[in-house]
Formats: C-alpha cells, sequence, structure tokens
C-alpha cells in the first residue's frame, strides 16, 4: 500500500493534489482516472444506510435506497450493549458493501449537554465514557467488513441552533474531560478511517481549521493518522484547514477552494507538505476500501429486520412498572390500544440520517395478532394540541370496560429534527390531557413513549407503567410488543437523565448561547454529573431501567486497597438473578474522589457491563480500572493526573441505586512542578514535603510577631493556623514589621527554593 501511495504521489499533478481534497459531486470524493485512482462514495447515516440516487441532498429530502432501518443511536446507547453496537455497525457495514458505499457517516458522538439539542435522538449520552466505548464497538463492526466510519461531529457540536456559526467557549480541563473524551477511546481503539470535523467553532476556531482539536489532539496527542472530513459544507478557510490538517472537503466546492489552494502553495513551503501529508491520507483511505475487502455474506433484509428488532428489545427502557402492571396476560387480560402512534410509527428522527426503510411493522397490527381481546381506538393525533371531543368520548367508553389501557405517545417529527432544536420538553398538550383523562376512569394504564430525547411527564403519578422505547427502528413495534406481552423483559437502561423539569438541566442559563458565542459554564457538571452533586431531585436518573426480575449484587472485592496511578485495579462482584425468569441487567461501575482538590462530580462512570442470567443464575464480573479511571484532566499541567488520597468504587443498578462499594488508595506518581515566590501561601508550602519543616517554623514565628490576637474564645489550638494557612509569606513584611524585613524574605525565599530543588534531585 505504501509503494502504491508513494507512486500515486509522484505522478500526480499540483492540481490533481488539490482536486482530490474536494469532493466530487455530493457524495464521492474525486478519483483521478489516467492514474487508476477510483472515487469512493461516503454517505449518512449512524442507524442505517442513505444513499441517494439521482437527487442528492444533505438533509434526508430526496429518496434513497432501501435499507434497514436501527434504532437510533438514543435507543442503542440505552442498550449498554458493546456487542449489540458492534452488530448494528458491522450489519450497516454490510448493507454499504452491497451499495458500493465505502465510508458510513457516523457513529455520532457528541455529548448530551442539553436536552433540547434537535438531533440528540443521533448522539450516544450525556457521558463520555458510555458514549466513546460504545462508539468503538459500532466503528470496529463496520470496519471489519472494510467500510470505514466517520465518528462525528468533532467537537463540540452540542445544539443546532446557529449550529454553523456559534462559538464554543470551553475551559481545557472541561474540553477534555466531557467532550473530548467521548471521541478518545472510540479514535483510539478503534481507529476509524475518517473522523468528521464539526461546522461550529472551539474557543475561536472552526471545527475545518481547528489547530488544537485536529493537529494537537487527533494527530499529536491521539496518534491518530486516518482523514479528517469535513461536515457538508463546513470549510471556512481551505487553506488554514489544510495546515490543520484537515483532508478532505466535502461535498465538492467546484473548484473554487482547489484554486485557493493551488495559489497559496507558490508562497507557503509549508503548505506544499500538508497537500503531501493530505493526499497520502486520502489515497490510504480509498485503498483501504476499495482493495483486499473481506468477504462478507449479501444483504439480507430479512435477518437485518430480525436484528433491528432484537437491538429494539434491549434498548427499551422500562421506566415504571407499580404493582406489575407489565406484561399483559394477552391470554386472561381485555386491552384497550391508543394512540395514533400505535397506526402511524415514529421509529427514526428528522435530517440527514433519514432510512428508507426495507420494512416497517405497526404496533396495532402486530397487537391485534398476539392478543385476541384487544381493541383499538386512535384517541388522539400525533400532531393534536386539542383533543377531538368524539374521539375521547370514543375512548372513554373503551377504556371503562377493559382490564388494561396502554397509550402509545411521544413526540412528532417537527419537535426534534436535525437543524432546529427543542424550546421546551413537554409532550403535545392533547396528549397530556388525554392520559389524563384516561387515568380518571381506568387506573391500569401503562404509556409506551417514542421519542428521541427526554421529556417531561406530569402524568407520572397517574400510570403505573412506563415504557421508553425512543425511536426503535423498523421493527420497533415487534419489539414493543415482546416487552408488552413478557416474551423478554426489558434490559435497557437510560443513557441519560430525564430531569424533572427543564429549568434544573445545569446549561439551562447557558443554551443555546448569545450572539455567535455558547459558554459552557456548567464546566464538568453535565448530566448526572451535576444533579447527583448537587442533590437535586429528578424524574428519572441515568443508568435507570427496570426488568421483570431482580438481581441481587454481592461479595465485592478489589485486587488491592493501595496502588499507585501506574498500577491497574481488578474489582470483581457477584451478580444473582433472583427472580423467576430469565433477564440481563447493566451493572454500572462508579469511582468517587473522596478528597480532590478541584471540583469533581460525586460520581463518574468508569465501567460498564451487560449480564445475561437465567432465573436463580449467579454470574462473577470483573472490571480493570486504571490511573484514567481516577484521573482529572490537570489543564496547568496539561495532562491527566491522579490526587493522591482516597478513591471510592460503586457498583451498582444505577447511578442512583448503588448495591456496593469498596475503598481504594491511590498514590500519584506525578511530580508535580513546585515554584516557591512571595505568594505562595502559607498552607502550600506546609504541604510540601521538601518545605513542610521550615514553613511551619515560619508560621509560628508570623503568630507570635504579627501582633494579631487570633483568640476568639473558643480555645480552638489549630484556628490561628487554619487562618493563616491563606496568608502569603510576603505578609510577614506587613504584619511583622521590624521582626522580619525584605531582606529576610529575600534569604527565606531562597532558602525554600533550595529545598524544593534538593528534594526534586533525590527523587530523581
Amino acid at each position: 500500500m505504501h509503494q502504491q501511495i508513494e507512486k500515486w504521489l509522484i505522478e500526480l499533478t499540483v492540481s490533481e493534489k488539490c482536486a482530490l481534497l474536494s469532493g466530487s459531486g455530493f457524495w464521492h470524493s474525486q478519483g483521478i482516472e489516467r492514474l487508476g485512482i477510483p472515487k469512493i462514495m461516503l454517505t449518512d447515516g449512524p442507524h442505517g444506510l442513505r444513499k441517494q440516487g439521482d437527487k442528492e441532498d444533505h438533509l434526508g429530502q430526496n429518496e434513497s435506497v432501501p435499507a434497514t432501518c436501527f434504532p437510533s443511536e438514543a435507543g442503542l446507547a440505552a442498550s449498554w450493549s458493546r456487542d449489540l453496537a458492534y452488530l448494528q455497525g458491522r450489519s450497516i457495514g454490510v448493507e454499504c458493501r452491497a451499495e458500493d458505499v465505502a465510508v458510513i457517516l457516523g457513529p455520532g458522538l457528541n455529548i448530551k449537554r442539553s436536552p433540547l439539542c434537535g438531533r440528540n435522538f443521533e448522539y450516544m449520552s450525556e457521558d463520555p465514557y458510555l458514549s466513546s466505548h460504545l462508539g468503538a464497538a459500532y466503528i470496529e463492526g463496520a470496519q471489519s467488513v472494510g467500510v470505514g466510519t466517520s465518528p462525528k461531529h468533532f467537537a463540540c457540536n452540542n445544539q443546532e441552533t446557529k449550529r454553523l456559526t456559534i462559538d464554543a467557549k470551553v475551559d481545557k480541563r472541561t474540553l477534555h474531560e466531557i467532550y473530548l473524551s467521548s471521541f478518545e477511546t472510540a479514535v483510539k481503539e478503534a481507529n476509524p478511517f475518517t473522523v468528521m470535523c464539526a461546522y461550529n467553532q472551539v474557543n475561536g476556531e472552526y471545527g475545518a481549521e481547528n489547530q488544537y482539536l485536529l493537529n494537537d489532539i487527533l494527530r499529536r496527542q491521539w496518534q491518530w493518522d486516518g482523514v479528517v472530513v469535513t461536515d457538508w459544507g463546513a470549510t471556512n478557510d481551505r487553506v488554514k484547514g489544510l495546515l490543520a490538517s484537515m483532508d478532505l472537503e466535502m461535498p465538492s466546492s467546484n473548484g473554487v477552494n482547489d484554486a485557493k489552494v493551488e495559489a497559496a502553495l507558490q508562497s507557503d513551503p509549508e503548505l506544499c507538505e500538508a497537500l503531501d501529508n493530505s493526499v497520502r491520507r486520502l489515497l490510504k483511505l480509498v485503498l483501504r476500501t476499495t482493495q483486499n475487502l473481506p468477504e462478507v455474506e449479501g444483504f439480507d433484509a430479512a435477518r437485518h429486520h430480525q436484528l433491528a428488532r432484537k437491538i429494539a428489545l434491549e434498548s427499551m427502557v422500562l421506566l415504571k412498572n407499580d404493582e406489575a402492571i407489565l406484561p399483559l396476560d394477552a391470554g386472561r387480560e381485555s386491552v384497550a390500544l391508543f394512540g395514533a402512534f400505535a397506526e402511524q410509527p415514529r421509529y427514526q428522527g428528522g435530517g440527514s440520517s433519514h432510512t428508507n426503510p426495507t420494512y416497517v411493522s405497526r404496533l396495532v397490527d402486530v397487537m391485534a395478532e398476539r392478543c385476541p381481546d384487544l381493541r383499538y381506538e386512535v384517541g388522539f393525533g400525533i400532531y393534536d394540541d386539542e383533543l377531538n371531543a368524539d374521539n375521547l368520548a370514543q375512548a372513554v367508553a373503551l377504556a371503562k370496560v377493559k382490564d388494561k389501557v396502554v397509550i402509545c405517545a411521544g413526540l412528532p417529527e417537527r419537535y426534534e429534527t436535525e437543524g432546529i432544536d427543542r424550546t421546551h420538553l413537554n409532550l403535545p398538550a392533547a396528549q397530556l390531557k388525554f392520559i389524563e383523562e384516561m387515568a380518571k376512569v381506568n387506573p391500569n394504564i401503562a404509556v409506551v413513549l417514542n421519542n428521541g430525547a427526554p421529556v417531561e411527564m406530569p402524568f407520572v403519578g397517574q400510570v403505573k407503567g412506563i415504557l421508553e422505547a425512543y425511536l426503535p427502528g423498523q421493527a420497533g413495534a415487534e419489539a414493543i410488543a415482546d416487552i408488552l406481552l413478557g416474551d423478554v423483559s426489558p434490559s435497557g437502561k437510560l443513557a441519560e437523565t430525564f430531569p424533572l423539569r427543564l429549568e434544573h438541566n445545569p446549561s439551562y442559563e447557558y443554551f443555546p448561547g448569545e450572539g455567535y458565542q455558547v459558554s459552557y459554564n456548567e464546566g464538568v457538571f453535565v448530566g448526572y454529573r451535576f444533579y447527583q452533586t448537587k442533590q437535586l431531585p429528578i424524574l428519572f436518573p441515568f443508568g435507570h431501567g427496570l426488568t421483570y426480575s431482580r438481581f441481587a449484587y454481592s461479595n465485592i472485592q478489589v485486587s488491592d486497597t493501595k496502588i499507585t496511578d501506574q498500577q491497574s485495579l481488578t474489582v470483581t462482584l457477584d451478580i444473582t438473578n433472583t427472580g423467576s425468569v430469565a433477564a440481563k441487567e447493566v451493572v454500572q461501575l462508579y469511582i468517587s474522589d473522596s478528597q480532590s482538590e478541584v471540583s469533581r462530580p460525586d460520581i463518574e462512570l468508569k465501567g460498564f457491563d451487560k449480564v445475561s442470567l437465567g432465573a436463580g443464575e449467579t454470574q462473577s464480573v470483573s472490571f480493570t480500572l486504571d490511573k484514567r479511571s481516577f484521573a482529572f484532566y490537570d489543564a496547568a499541567l496539561d495532562d491527566w493526573r491522579v490526587q493522591s488520597g482516597e478513591f471510592v468504587v460503586k457498583v451498582g443498578a444505577s447511578s442512583q441505586d448503588i448495591r456496593l462499594q469498596a475503598c481504594v488508595e491511590v498514590n500519584s506518581t506525578v511530580a508535580l512542578p513546585f515554584v516557591v515566590h512571595s505568594n505562595s501561601t502559607f498552607g502550600e508550602l506546609r504541604s510540601h514535603p521538601a518545605t513542610k519543616e521550615y514553613a511551619t517554623e515560619l508560621l509560628e514565628y508570623f503568630i507570635e510577631h504579627s501582633g494579631i490576637d487570633f483568640n476568639l474564645g473558643d480555645n480552638d489550638e489549630n484556628f490561628a493556623e487554619t487562618v493563616i494557612s491563606f496568608f502569603p509569606i510576603k505578609n510577614m513584611v506587613l504584619f511583622c514589621k521590624e521582626a522580619f524585613s525584605e531582606a529576610q524574605l529575600a534569604v527565606a525565599l531562597d532558602k525554600l527554593t533550595l529545598m524544593v530543588a534538593n528534594y526534586n534531585n533525590l527523587e530523581k
């Protein structure tokens, strides 16, 4: 491969090199026919192939070839299953191979900073660990059949409002801990063929020309050497982009930007090198996706439909199941089914990911076949803001005579779609009123929700069951029926927090920004990190999800109770299915820093495993933790660092349902730079082993000679030391007057500096 690339590089003209780095039409790269360099196709989307024919657009308005519509990524993430993420990626890859598509534009790995983002259905989670690990599995699946992926949108593309121009202002620690970490594992472990840069600016630079994101992070820190491709139309300055190692501009600029690059080459030798490097990466992508591809089975639409059903099954989250209202007993209970979603399913989101499904099942049909005593009435339309009086009257009459009521509710597509953000978390008013009226005549109500992101639920106390089905793909109705009728126990868990109120969201005051800037002032406190730390009441917590069984957690053990940050830690525990049916449980591991010097969330997800257990079965689960599991991003050090101290390992069924915990002491091996100066405080100097003893002498001298009376009458011997710990050492001159001079301060600083230097030499 290397020899062929270098041969092509010699034979290509400058104009051809420039042309290669821009699209050909809407969905293809350029080819160079005279050298036998083929063009390749890149197309959407994360939950199903969207290959368009003659009429091309990037917002999903025009028809595409039939393909399997899998659950959206919001649903896929709720499965908490690496295996299913791999299978979904692989299956989409197989369909790409059947249609000669080289790169699928996904997965979407942007963090769900606000539940209002109109495209949240296309993203995994509010948590970067979960997002990046599931993203890695998806990428590995697709690329196992020779189809490239393009995790997107790198980075901080967390809203649709002004997404082409908005400038996301993010501090370095937050950027690394939350928004870059959502991509990091996926890039490092799965090695995607491409990465898609975002439209927006990050800290003043557009994603397509952001030196820090593309060169410093992707290329240097993460050692990734794939192709950076723009989001469609995201190029701002093509020359700056090339210098930042943005390789492929999509779609075609019709030669406009090619000419700009060629003109700039005449006066910029650095640009010549950047051009050749980008061409090398692009040619490598072409060869990887066109030559020596692995043999794969043909596209079997029926088999992929059943896989979509399986993934949908494990993606649905049983939020509430009071008095075991679910599963329904189809042979003994009469059931009323309401809601237009039952016959007009909303199974995917709107915009560029919109797939033309091979088949779509309807819940009204599936339930009628399997539930003999079921009757359906529409009750309300998908887009209704007000209830139809006749429809309501018919529904009330039916609900009165049925044992149980199932209401299919959710969000219309116009509420959440690419290009716009939501302004509220409400279901349409007609749906809320309908649920309220049904609750007056029948106490046994289960609500099935089809939506791509959290909604407020004023009806939560009026119904006994709530099944969050998300946007479950073309086989969603069959999966819903499987769960409602008890054929399979639900096993999904929320990959995002459902707040009680929109106003409780940590980004509420800052989203979607003012003018052309949005400030990420909530810092690292995104999603459950905020709610848990602030102990705010919520509707349903991150990681929550019920099954038709019960699980007992026991016997937690850690491989050691004291480690350094260069050592790994193994955590094991047992989990037992104490119920009467087979079921799956997602075991979640969180870390708490008990003694952090920086403000950290109360808990952070650092491990998960989905376990399948028969009734009465016990299985051992194991996790391995490393330095990153305990570290925070130190902006001053510009690296990840562990602060020495005690950490608590917490294991449970959700972020708020912790069943087991164990303590471990982790000691840092990083020697922090310690510079002594006149503003060094007594506290800082006494905390360093080299200066502790001498600093204590200086503090005692200060107390004796400052003339300040620290006795408040409470006989607290530590009060003076506590207060003075925040004093800079230079205050000795001010408060001690003749007893401590500027010259004495200089001598003391020299002595302290020497102590630190000697200590550092000994440590080496």
